[in-house]
């Protein structure tokens, strides 16, 4: 690695950055849900933060660092949508260009959003190009930061703020949380919420979500090594793509990782429909897999003396209009 790895003094630096820029997401709770889990189920909404996701958190905290001679030059990032965008309001934020390349097939909203923000959009083929590729060749041309979507130390300490928030609101509320069920791709929002979970609670244990086909977190935990997902298309959780965990994220992630889950498409669109009728908020389909996980009874339920308490992630709510109908309607 040529980066170092962060800590959680850095996810508490990265705190006290966001503050007046991300918003302090709830705590959902819902009666049905506990009862179907035999458990107290404390559900994090990042679906109601600035952007509609939790990728504020990193984006900020990475760009609010920026030298003035950085800033001028602006960045360049790429991303299936979330991370545009948070990179995107970020940047606008702080008075300064964004260039984000995005995949032609992205949903329309993340898209039009991340336009909305003032960032230049330049769209790829996902299944023939290379994004890194493309974005590093704009950013030397241009003299801008690339800013990656996870693999990076201040992206991954901006991320761990909804661990730290999770566990301070818990604890507030007179519990402790036992399992937390977070969505990924590449990693970093896991890797950060563990540094912050694990500092609160050595003993919490940390799960991920992933859809079936793109496991990677999975598979790596039980190789023992990064393994790579076949494919980064195509696939209804748009938002959980990376081809393979990152390098850093990795480092973290398997130290901290008590195992990883895969959800089917079926159980991302039933986890859906209920986050709307029970907790009445609308999540997009990778922001759903902690709570399909949970309702489909992927995670067992903690060896606990007590009551457990299990928390999940709903990681972002930036859904086309049709697609969540169409899971509603189902």
């Amino acid at each position: 690695m040529t980066q170092r790895l962060p800590t959680f003094a850095d996810v508490e630096a990265a705190a006290a950055r966001l503050v007046g820029t991300a918003v302090v997401t709830p705590l959902l709770r819902a009666p049905e849900l506990d009862r179907r889990c035999e458990a107290t189920v404390l559900v994090k909404a990042e679906v109601l933060q600035v952007t509609g996701s939790f990728k504020i958190r990193g984006a900020f905290n990475r760009l609010v660092q920026l030298t003035a001679s950085e800033r001028r030059a602006g960045v360049v990032a790429w991303s299936s949508g979330n991370h545009a965008q948070g990179v995107a309001a970020a940047a606008a934020f702080l008075g300064m260009p964004a260039v984000i390349v995005m995949p032609s097939d992205a949903p329309a909203i993340k898209i039009a959003n991340t336009r909305g923000w003032g960032a230049e959009v330049v769209t790829f083929d996902r299944a023939t190009q290379d994004r890194e590729a493309i974005a590093r060749r704009i950013a030397a041309e241009r003299g801008a930061v690339v800013v990656p979507s996870y693999d990076d130390p201040q992206i991954i300490a901006g991320q761990g703020t909804v661990g730290l928030e999770l566990m301070a609101q818990a604890r507030g509320l007179g519990l402790t949380v036992d399992d937390v069920i977070v969505p990924a791709s590449g990693g970093g929002l896991a890797a950060g919420i563990g540094l912050a979970v694990r500092h609160a609670n050595p003993e919490a244990r940390i799960f991920t979500a992933e859809p079936q086909a793109y496991d990677d977190h999975r598979r790596s935990l039980l190789a023992g090594e990064r393994q790579r997902n076949p494919s980064t298309a195509g696939a209804f959780c748009d938002a959980l793509l990376a081809p393979t965990p990152g390098e850093l994220t990795w480092a973290l992630n398997r130290q901290a990782l008590a195992g990883g889950y895969g959800v089917s498409d079926a159980e991302v669109r039933s986890a859906m429909a209920f986050a709307f009728e029970a907790l009445k908020v609308v999540v997009e389909p990778g922001g759903a897999v902690a709570l399909a996980a949970l309702l489909a009874g992927h995670h067992p339920r903690p060896q606990a003396t007590r009551r457990p308490t299990i928390a999940v992630v709903l990681s972002g709510g930036n859904v086309d209009a049709a697609t969540f109908t169409a899971c509603l309607g189902r």
